[in-house]
């Protein structure tokens, strides 16, 4: 799944235009690299965002296509 896709169905982040930009500035990495928005998401790999001062990490768990609200927070584990 694309990167801008996964963090909009996770709700790491709200809507996918603000993902897409948020990948753009250089400010979300997988696996310690920077990434693209286009960049495929699978289990296992270590997400880092940064939002202002402070940064957001976490782990994939599962790749889902879509999902309810109650539900999205057991796609990712924070770390």
């Amino acid at each position: 799944m694309r990167l801008d896709k996964y963090l909009k169905v996770s709700r790491l982040i709200k809507r996918r235009t603000v993902a897409n930009e948020a990948c753009d500035a250089g400010r979300v990495t997988i696996n310690d690299r920077p990434a693209k928005a286009s960049a495929n998401v699978k289990e296992g790999d270590i997400i880092e965002i940064g939002f202002g001062n402070k940064a957001v990490r976490v782990e994939v768990l599962s790749v889902k296509e879509t999902t309810k609200k109650e539900e999205a927070g057991d796609m990712f584990r924070y770390l």
